[in-house]
């Protein structure tokens, strides 16, 4: 195996591979000093996700009694059925719409039995539902305070009732409640026009400016339509970030020019888009179609502003 640089390899794309395909290490190395072998190393690894590892029959024993010890502490604080096992579990929220209107935290569990809202301390069940009550469970898209928008769940069961919840990974609980009750599988709910592929997504290195220094920032840049407010807009994110760093719209951009900066790429130029209130540099593989795919962006939107205005 000859050693390959790919710049647009970043550690959480590693990860990814070893999480969801897993690597297997046959190694034999022997350190050797003026040509003297001195240590021997004879290296027999399987590196993967643990649902990898279950899937080919390793580490069940693990497994199994992790799930037991889970039970256990999960009973002290959560009455459980003799039989009811927690399928999944996750940091969640719910909607209380009575005289007070507020969201109230705490833990989201499916369990083989039932969907319900449970904080902790102190020890209250928020909200609950059996599998065999709920009728459907549908992600759609609502602003948050601060304007954003975020996925949501309405769950309607038996009698025509429902709940809104918020969860940490909204599709995955829908998924796995639909799963649990045999319904099919649903995306969130979005205009039709906004369910049009990104006008320009990929990977992008951004600069990021600290304190006293700046550094790039590997992540994924998307051109396309925003769920809230139906307008294309450009936002970056990185892998680890759980909302976009960066959300720019097309009325903000006053330039969009290549500059020529070292950058984690082959290429030699990066991009630097000029806003009402700061200055963006990002780097790409493809810098000239992220010019001219942001400038045909930018000037589309002021076209279609000057046309309402006049």
């Amino acid at each position: 195996m000859e050693p390959t640089r790919d710049p647009n390899a970043t550690l959480p794309d590693l990860l990814e591979v070893l999480l969801n395909k897993g690597v297997h290490l046959n190694l034999d190395l022997i350190i050797s000093v003026a040509d003297i072998p001195l240590i021997g190393v004879n290296l027999r690894a399987t590196i993967a996700g643990i649902e990898t590892m279950l899937e080919y029959g390793m580490m069940r024993q693990w497994d199994d009694q992790t799930r037991a010890w889970v039970q256990k502490s999960l009973a002290k604080h959560l009455a459980m059925g003799p039989d009811e096992e927690v399928i999944a579990a996750m940091a969640a929220s719910h909607y209380q719409a009575g005289f007070h209107r507020t969201w109230r935290p705490g833990r989201a569990y499916v369990t083989t039995e039932r969907l319900l809202i449970h904080r902790r301390d102190p020890a209250e069940t928020l909200w609950e539902a059996p599998l065999t009550a709920i009728e459907s469970i549908e992600p759609f898209e609502d602003a948050s305070i601060g304007g954003e928008a975020r996925t949501r769940l309405l769950v309607r069961t038996e009698g025509g009732s429902e709940a809104t919840l918020s969860a940490a990974d909204p599709q995955r609980l829908a998924s796995l409640v639909q799963e649990s009750i045999g319904a099919p599988r649903s995306s969130t709910s979005l205009p039709p026009d906004q369910a049009a592929a990104p006008r320009m997504s990929g990977h992008v290195w951004y600069l990021e400016t600290l304190a006293n220094s700046t550094t790039w920032r590997g992540g994924r840049a998307t051109l396309g339509a925003d769920s809230a407010s139906g307008m294309t807009e450009l936002t970056w994110r990185s892998p680890m970030d759980s909302r976009a760093s960066v959300r720019l719209d097309p009325a903000d951009v006053l330039s969009v020019a290549l500059e020529r900066r070292s950058n984690p790429t082959d290429e030699s130029e990066i991009l630097v888009v000029e806003t009402s209130h700061s200055v963006l540099r990002l780097a790409s593989s493809h810098p000239e179609r992220w010019r001219e795919h942001l400038t045909e962006w930018s000037t589309e939107a002021k076209e279609a502003g000057d046309g309402a205005a006049g």
